[in-house]
């Protein structure tokens, strides 16, 4: 419109008021070019995203691309990386001398005498272990960051608790027990890895994040593809997929096949396993030589514990102040059976009656990987009456369902969203926990169990920290419009480690990750199975699928909290 015809517009009675009607339309179309713009802009910043390329938005490792966080978020992580900060370990020369990594057939520990007078063990006292660490010449270390784990038992009264190590950063390290019960208890330490090992690991999840890798199945009509997937894609020349969660932002990409369009992705599998490592590397993950090894006592290996002093309460225990790991001990085994301190006394659920009371009238929604399944297979195996729904499900992933018609009870178990290294999942049943506990309304009769942690363990810890953090909001709005619903979390636990378990799911990734979630779910209403220390404690061989007595014991820990015995 010109200004000389909007002079002679009715509505134009003079030059000024027509310039700023004109000016207002000038405006207006210049936001609309201008937003038009601004939103072909964060296209192409999101392509270049998706390539690998460093933009300031999106915060970066490597080529993975995260999400940015607010900035309460952003700090949490922040002082949680903080707080799990791992002791420097030496730069690897190369090539690596082997005879100057850690030896557990040349390191040692001694137990300390007794504090008190006359040297004596009782019941309610702490009994301190010192360990030194040798390399293969014998030489003593000088620094720290080796992965330790300690344990006091007494197979005869089926006794076990774990130990506090703390890392000295000189080579030496102390490992502190509660002493619990009377009798004999023997010192058990264990080198886990080498701190040269983590230093090959650290490298690896910073380096190598996709060195563990998943595909996915495209079709349409009779053309099919199977590409790559992952959280992280190295930068080429192929355009992605972008399948990020819209509700939780859980990044997940595939490289786009060539003939096909992303809409027709159908099937997700593990794809495989790529072992990059140095020359000689691969020896610092020798079973039986470095690797979940015993190292041996200097002197006695073992005390006899008297019995309680007066006045003295073993329930209530002293927190133990260290470096690595997290302070006190959460519970002990006697008679095989678990006896948790001062949260909860653990019933036993011994008969498949004493399972039906105490779940009847309940719901229970299982979520999270293969050793969540474990309990509903448990479940499953352990009632006659409950029956399972054939729902056609992939047998690692699920999803399945049980019911028991005549006490009213239902459980159900799903697999968590990627990354999840099962195979043939129809993408239908990727799904991810925060929004599968949206979806429920909650209250008394609702139980909620997660655990979610062995498919992240070759990822920077970031994204740990972020689905963790999706998963808390999740669980904060279902409490907070069913504050009774009781929501419970199975923690990391130790594995049998050969080669490819230690560079895919090695045991200090899983340490790292189990103070990662009881800092994340501090303060909530929740309970936690600590399957660290139940595993840690208990004779039987360490395994990614704890042996059916553990997971008995898990089950005990878990109906306790759904069915809290009086007085508890």
């Amino acid at each position: 419109m010109e200004v000389k015809g909007c002079i002679r517009h009715k509505f134009c009675k003079n030059l000024p008021k027509c310039c700023f009607l004109f000016l207002v339309v000038f405006v207006f179309i210049f936001i609309l070019g201008y937003l038009d713009l601004l939103k072909l802009k964060y296209e192409e910043i999101s392509t270049i995203n998706l390539q690998g390329a460093t933009t300031d938005p999106q915060k970066h490792h490597g080529f993975c691309t995260f999400q940015p966080l607010s900035s309460t978020d952003a700090l949490e992580e922040r002082l949680i990386l903080d707080s799990i900060a791992w002791p420097e370990t030496p730069l690897l020369p190369a090539p690596l001398p082997l005879n100057q990594t850690s030896d557990p057939a040349h390191s040692t520990f001694t137990i300390l005498p007794g504090k008190r007078e006359g040297g004596q063990w009782h019941v309610g006292d702490q009994l301190e272990v010192m360990i030194k660490i040798y390399d293969f010449q014998g030489q003593a270390k000088k620094s720290g960051g080796d992965v330790l784990i300690a344990r006091l038992h007494n197979k005869t009264l089926g006794a076990g608790v774990a130990g506090q190590v703390v890392d000295h950063l000189n080579g030496s390290y102390s490992a502190v027990f509660s002493l619990l019960w009377e009798g004999s208890a023997q010192v058990e330490v264990t080198l886990v890895h080498s701190s040269e090992a983590v230093t090959v690991l650290r490298r690896l999840n910073k380096e190598q994040p996709d060195r563990l890798f998943c595909t996915s199945l495209f079709r349409s009509g009779s053309i099919s593809q199977t590409t790559t997937c992952n959280v992280c894609l190295r930068e080429t020349r192929k355009p992605l997929c972008n399948f990020t969660d819209i509700r939780t932002g859980e990044p997940w990409f595939c490289y786009k096949p060539k003939q096909l369009s992303c809409d027709d992705r159908i099937s997700h599998t593990f794809g495989g396993f790529t072992q990059k490592l140095k020359a000689t590397e691969d020896k610092l993950f020798q079973r039986g030589v470095n690797m979940k090894v015993f190292i041996q006592a200097s002197g006695p290996a073992n005390v006899a514990v008297l019995p309680q002093r007066k006045g003295r309460n073993i329930v209530s225990q002293p927190e133990v102040k260290e470096s690595i790991g997290k302070s006190g001990v959460s519970g002990y085994y006697y008679q095989g059976a678990w006896r948790a301190l001062g949260e909860i006394k653990v019933g036993q659920f011994n008969s498949p009656s004493a399972v039906n009371q105490c779940l009847k009238g309940k719901i229970v929604h299982l979520y999270g990987d293969s050793t969540i399944r474990q309990w509903f297979e448990y479940l499953d195996a352990f009632l006659p009456d409950a029956k399972e729904f054939n729902l056609y499900s992939i047998k690692q992933a699920g999803p399945f369902m049980m019911l028991d018609n005549a006490n009213k009870f239902l459980a159900t178990y799903r697999c968590h969203g990627p990354p999840i290294s099962f195979r043939n999942v129809p993408i239908s049943q990727l799904r991810y926990i925060a929004n599968e506990i949206d979806g429920e309304p909650g209250g008394d009769n609702t139980v909620i169990v997660f655990g979610i942690w062995a498919h992240f363990a070759n990822y920077p810890m970031e994204l740990f920290i972020r689905r963790l953090q999706s998963i808390r909001r999740a669980v904060v709005r279902l409490l907070n419009r069913a504050p009774g619903t009781p929501v419970v979390i199975r923690t990391p636990s130790l594995r049998d480690l050969s080669l490819y378990a230690a560079l895919t799911n090695s045991d200090w990734f899983s340490l790292q990750q189990d103070k990662v979630l009881r800092a994340m779910f501090k303060g909530l209403n929740v309970r936690l199975v600590d399957a660290w220390e139940m595993t840690v404690a208990h004779h039987l061989p360490h395994l990614l699928h704890p042996p059916p007595p553990i997971i008995k014991n898990m089950i005990d820990v878990l109906l306790s909290y759904v069915c809290p015995q009086k007085g508890s």
